[in-house]
């Protein structure tokens, strides 16, 4: 059986490596960064999914104090398709509405059609935005 619990310090080579395995990393953004950044944060967590084992799947959850977003949702590729990623995604927003979010935000690049239907199957809907960034 699995279970979730909040990420501690000692968890983040393991979620790096499940952020990696499931090509979530990309050059502008240091995984190092953003998991102490999510840990150190007073509005931010990262939640762990483990198994008996060791640590299979994590995600990024924070709140804004207008939107819930979440970010970094992977499970060890091995261990996907048998309701983890859902349970993350549960999980998340159990946090958000215990946070007072109204609403949960993710982003997913328009070519990622695999998990655009995973969102999709769980409630998820394409916003008519767009997003807009700027490197600082």
């Amino acid at each position: 059986m699995a279970t979730i619990r909040n990420a501690e310090i000692s968890d983040i080579g393991a979620v790096i490596a499940i952020w990696a395995s499931c090509d979530l990393i990309k050059p502008q953004n240091d995984p190092v960064t953003d998991f102490h950044l999510a840990l150190e944060t007073a509005n931010s967590t990262i939640l762990v999914l483990e198994n008996q084992y060791s640590v299979i799947g994590s995600v990024v959850v924070g709140f804004d104090g207008h939107r819930g977003w979440f970010y970094y949702l992977g499970v060890l590729p091995e261990l996907q398709s048998v309701g983890h990623g859902r349970a993350l995604v549960e999980a998340a927003e159990d946090w958000l509405l215990s946070h007072g979010a109204p609403k949960a935000m993710l982003m997913v690049r328009h070519s990622n059609t695999k998990v655009i239907g995973f969102y999709e199957k769980l409630g998820y809907n394409i916003e008519e935005t767009s997003v807009l960034g700027k490197r600082l």
